[in-house]
């Protein structure tokens, strides 16, 4: 097996937006913001080459589903679909994939699952041999959103994943698509049933496997438990649930991967004496690393 990271099209979003209660003193140490005080973010997959013989794609971020005006709106920087572009750089396409698992159904997860925006035609769904594994209370919340959350999903797309019947909803840590390949675990601070996937390799790195973090923890600032994002629906909770996730991952050597940090696909969990989380041998990309 080979892990890929896959970068998709990347944003510019409010750094109190997603820095929550932490002060801008603060958090602009970590990452610049601009004259309009947004930060950059990225929006990175992970392709797990020949695992158990398939091609899985883990995410597809924002893609280029956008019209114009929502584009600027939202801060999406490309007008192409670099998702497709990054596969092909990487020698696929996507109609080599076989399965994509989506943590959650946010449009800056799932908006690469749709064909780049065209005038009048209708949101029309990529990766046409994928078996689309998502979490069952995920998809719920997504058919069903919250007035606070409802702008975050695309309308169109449970449907569109229904109607292609090869949508598997899951709800334990184990999936019919993957098998015991990959685990999942559940949190529900940033928003219900986000599902946490974990590659299970015996010896990659240092360490036991890979667990795509999704927005549990979008990048290495947010490794530091007390901060989180405006976004995040129960802040209180998801800082519980991230210290018994990194704890966890510390114990087990599972190497953390990030979608939304702009400089750092993969890292080791760290732990300091004062019990601070952190991150160490971080790389800004993998290409075919082996596993």
């Amino acid at each position: 097996m080979k892990l890929w990271s896959i970068l998709g099209n990347s944003q510019r979003l409010d750094g109190g937006a997603m820095f929550g209660n932490a002060p801008r003193a603060m958090w602009e140490k970590w990452i610049t913001p601009d004259a309009d005080n947004r930060i950059p973010l990225a929006c990175r997959a992970l392709l797990a080459q020949d695992l158990d013989g398939k091609n899985v794609l883990f995410e597809t971020g924002i893609g280029a589903f956008f019209s114009p005006a929502l584009r600027e709106r939202y801060g999406v920087v490309e007008d192409r679909h670099v998702l497709l572009d990054s596969l092909r750089a990487a020698g696929f396409e996507h109609t080599d994939i076989d399965t994509v698992v989506l943590s959650h159904l946010h449009f800056d997860h799932v908006g690469g699952l749709l064909a780049a925006w065209r005038e009048a035609a209708p949101p029309a769904l990529l990766f046409p041999k994928a078996k689309f594994v998502v979490g069952k209370r995920a998809f719920e919340r997504a058919v069903r959103p919250h007035p606070r959350d409802r702008a975050s999903f695309i309308p169109e797309v449970p449907d569109l994943l229904e109607q292609s019947g090869r949508l598997e909803l899951v709800e334990n840590a184990h999936s019919f698509a993957l098998g015991k390949s990959v685990r999942f675990t559940f949190s529900d601070g940033h928003t219900p049933g986000l599902m946490l996937a974990e590659i299970v390799v015996p010896n990659i790195g240092n360490g036991g496997g890979v667990v795509f973090c999704a927005d549990l923890i979008p990048g290495r600032p947010w490794v530091h438990l007390p901060v989180t994002m405006g976004y995040d629906r129960a802040p209180e909770l998801l800082i519980d649930e991230k210290r018994v996730f990194l704890e966890d991952k510390l114990a087990r050597g599972v190497r953390l991967f990030f979608t939304h940090d702009v400089n750092c696909a993969l890292a080791r969990v760290t732990r300091d004496d004062k019990g601070r989380f952190g991150t160490a041998d971080e790389m800004p990309a993998l290409a075919g690393m082996a596993a």
